[in-house]
């Protein structure tokens, strides 16, 4: 995780750079918010592998004398039912609809979709491992 991260860290300053350079020279807001979203986006992606890497230490994958085995047995932990999916989709529907439709249909949509967001995410918070 730690070339992934340096590799995005990379990348995010590249779109820092090229959104400050980019709104100086243009005054364009619509680019540069573009490049200030993909700075923002891949610095998330970065830190992210960071922490990952913090956390879990070096994988399988980061050494040179790794074999194939050393990366083998269960990935992680995949709930066998859960309804929140299902819930996310159809208030992200609700949502995508309540563009079109009116600030109504979104917000009861967005509602959704955050109580099946929140669902997915606690739904095995207390799991023992």
């Amino acid at each position: 995780m730690k070339v992934e991260s340096m590799l995005f860290g990379g990348v995010a300053v590249f779109f820092g750079g090229a959104a400050a350079l980019y709104g100086w020279w243009s005054r364009d807001p619509a680019g540069s918010a573009a490049l200030a979203i993909a700075f923002l986006m891949a610095a998330l992606v970065s830190f992210f592998c960071a922490v990952q890497y913090r956390r879990k230490g070096r994988r399988p994958q980061d050494r040179r004398d790794a074999e194939v085995a050393d990366a083998s047995g269960p990935v992680e932990f995949f709930p066998p039912k859960s309804p929140w999916p299902l819930i996310t989709a159809l208030g992200f529907a609700i949502t995508a609809t309540g563009v079109v439709y009116g600030l109504w249909l979104f917000l009861i949509g967005f509602g959704v979709l955050a109580r099946g967001v929140v669902g997915m995410v606690f739904q095995y918070a207390r799991r023992q491992d």
